[in-house]
């Protein structure tokens, strides 16, 4: 390949859409970026318009590849990469929503999670899927949708019964990446790591699962086609009379998280990475064997290339880590993200103030979807600058709870952690997180992994690059942060901690 040739990403997140063009040392050539809005029409109900999505991603291409002068037909492929469980239904005919997007950090369906609780199909589920049953997954957001979206009256739902539809495949499922790559080629596709997330879809037999669409009323009919991550035969191509004006093979498409592994090029077993964004995904390489956890972790797909076994993962998925920092800002204890680290310093400790940013529940490894944020060991003397702290403390020891249970599942003493994502380039944090792990945290040059490894997954697909070691001699490293505090010190403040995590569990209650 020349240097006149690029791969594309469109890197579709919970707060906005970014499109990445990287060439063929793995660089960033060009980029743009849209927000969406975040809509809370009734408490604990996050929804996106999917529309709204669509048209920022058409702009942000069109953007990033104006602003360099690049030519559409000097792609030689698009990869798609997105905020993961987030769940789209719309008219396979006009293309059109039946609703807005249920975003994965919506609540609403905590009751019908509790209800399968009570009758005794966690278990099912948890060895089918490798997800503990919660609401963050899509089965019941889809489920949810094919029931009320009619009552409702949306008014893109057309007259007919949503479900009878559905049951016809007129009414099409999707994740974000199904609902991009429908857009972008017609095709209504998923693949396998966005499809592990549905809590519909079995990863030991790879394949939607009968039962499970039996018990979440979900149609068959509805589904997409689950195709491997990196697809030598492509997802399809997009219209040269569309807005792109050019026929560009779509052949890439991983979850946000299982792409920054990718990108991260963790692709041996035991490799591992934590992604620092709205929440935060610690993930695993555990290779060809599906592991179980025993510790409240997530068995999930890593990746899949054409013609190859799966990957498997442990994932410990943390609500909320970037979404706390955006909480400083809502409650204008900090005007932007970059003065936390510059507040965190200007005082020796957090003075007994633990933040458990629990404002949708606790994930991995509690799994509470009632707790909620809490603030403990306020006195008087307690200033923003010790909240401040304190809420940056809670993303390190959040990442914490999840490495102990990554460490006992796997059996793997972890002596680096690769990091990316906005919050990294906060280098307080850096240090801060290894030394509350006590391990060494190593942050790469190119922070945009997730972007990164949607572009591998669909270059690898189409030749631009070769093998996986090619990718590996891409991957370089910016900063490592080794441990400094006291271990015995770390011990006591993590013990601290889970106290305050156990004064936030099992709070949100009917209060009528």
């Amino acid at each position: 390949m020349t240097d006149e040739t690029y791969v594309g990403a469109v890197d579709q997140g919970t707060t906005g859409t970014r499109f990445i063009v990287f060439d063929h040392g793995g660089r960033v050539v060009s980029n743009a970026y849209e927000t969406h809005e975040q809509r809370y029409p009734e408490p604990g109900w996050v929804e996106h318009d999917p529309l709204e999505i669509w048209e920022n991603t058409k702009a942000v291409i069109t953007r990033a590849l104006g602003q360099a002068g690049i030519a559409p037909e000097q792609l030689e492929t698009i990869g798609v990469t997105n905020q993961r469980e987030t769940t789209v239904l719309w008219d396979a005919d006009t293309g059109t929503p039946v609703y807005n997007a249920i975003v994965w950090q919506d609540r609403r369906t905590t009751e019908r999670i509790e209800r399968l609780e009570e009758n005794g199909a966690v278990e099912a589920i948890r060895s089918k899927t490798g997800l503990e049953p919660d609401a963050y997954f899509s089965a019941t957001k889809a489920e949810w949708l094919l029931e009320e979206a009619d009552p409702i009256k949306m008014e893109r739902a057309r007259p007919a019964d949503v479900r009878d539809r559905a049951e016809r495949g007129e009414v099409l499922f999707g994740t974000i990446d199904s609902w991009l790559i429908y857009n972008l080629t017609g095709e209504h596709v998923t693949e396998v790591t966005n499809a592990s997330r549905t809590m519909l879809y079995n990863v030991h037999d790879l394949a939607w699962d009968d039962e499970l669409l039996e018990t979440f009323s979900i149609p068959r009919a509805m589904l997409p086609d689950v195709r491997p991550s990196s697809d030598d035969e492509t997802y399809g191509t997009t219209d040269p009379d569309g807005f792109l004006g050019a026929a560009v093979p779509v052949a890439g498409a991983l979850g946000d998280q299982q792409a920054a592994l990718f990108g991260q090029t963790c692709f041996d077993p035991g490799d591992a990475k934590n992604t620092y964004g709205t929440g935060s995904f610690f993930l695993m390489n555990t290779g060809e064997e599906a592991v179980a956890s025993d510790h409240g972790l997530l068995t999930t797909i890593g990746f899949q290339r054409s013609g190859e076994p799966v990957q498997y993962a442990l994932e410990g998925a943390i609500f909320a880590t970037g979404a706390a920092i955006e909480w400083l800002e809502d409650v204008s204890l900090i005007d932007e993200p970059s003065q936390t680290a510059e507040l965190a310093r200007s005082v020796d400790s957090t003075d007994g103030v633990y933040v458990v940013p629990a404002f949708t529940g606790l994930g991995a490894p509690h799994w509470d979807q009632r707790a909620r944020g809490t603030i403990v060991g306020m006195t008087r003397g307690t200033r923003k600058e010790h909240i401040v702290r304190a809420t940056l403390e809670s993303i390190a020891y959040q990442t914490r709870d999840v490495a102990e249970a990554m460490e006992a599942d796997s059996g793997i003493e972890m002596t680096a952690l690769k990091v990316d994502g906005g919050a990294v380039k906060n280098n307080f944090l850096c240090q801060l997180q290894s030394d509350i792990i006590g391990t060494r945290i190593v942050r790469p040059v190119v922070d945009e992994t997730t972007a990164l490894g949607s572009a591998y997954a669909a270059g690898l697909a189409v030749g631009y690059w070769d093998d996986l070691e090619e990718l590996r001699s891409n991957w370089r490293v910016d900063r490592e942060f080794d441990p400094e505090m006291d271990e015995d010190l770390a011990d006591e403040r993590h013990e601290r901690w889970s106290q305050a995590v156990d004064r936030s569990r099992d709070w949100a209650r009917d209060e009528r």
